[in-house]
């Protein structure tokens, strides 16, 4: 009894973390559907809400992930992170509540960083750098076959982001 009526309230919670994210503007996008991955470490869960672009054989690493620069990881408004509990990601200490995520890609397989940041319910091309949390270190491998829609992943204590030859992970676990 007591394992059933745990799931039941792991689930409620994912369900109510999930409702109430409503954080970030959806949008209808056809080409970039809306997406969300979520995911529960211990007592902790964790949800992360994007639009999913398609490459639609554009260039997708130095081109519509660039370079040096900060991407948006997603399309439309700014993909949103929400934890009910306090987080590490990589070496990032990162407080309960609703962050945006942003990326920032190298070339020549060095590490990429995950931009953790404070500023919500933006347009994701919209970055202010002075509101960043901080930054950690994603460790990027080259996928077997090309990877045509942007998707991210919480799974196990994994954050991670695929797309075009290209997988970006960063450990996650709860305070």
């Amino acid at each position: 009894m007591k394992i059933q009526s745990f799931a039941v309230t792991a689930l409620a919670a994912v369900a109510m973390l999930t409702a109430a994210t409503s954080n970030r503007q959806v949008t209808q996008n056809a080409k970039s559907p809306s997406a969300d991955t979520s995911v529960a470490i211990g007592g902790t869960h964790i949800t992360i809400e994007y639009n999913a672009p398609s490459a639609r054989g554009r260039k997708v690493e130095g081109g519509l992930i660039p370079y040096a620069e900060i991407y948006r990881m997603g399309a439309d408004a700014a993909t949103t992170m929400t934890t009910d509990k306090d987080i590490i990601i990589g070496d990032l200490k990162v407080p309960a509540g609703v962050h945006t995520l942003y990326l920032e890609a190298a070339g020549g397989g060095a590490p990429w960083q995950l931009v953790v940041n404070n500023q919500t319910k933006q347009w994701g091309t919209i970055y202010d750098k002075d509101k960043d949390l901080g930054r950690t270190a994603m460790k990027v491998t080259k996928l077997d076959s090309m990877v045509e829609t942007f998707k991210i992943t919480l799974a196990g204590k994994v954050l991670s982001v695929e797309w075009g030859n290209s997988k970006a992970a960063v450990p996650i676990k709860a305070e």
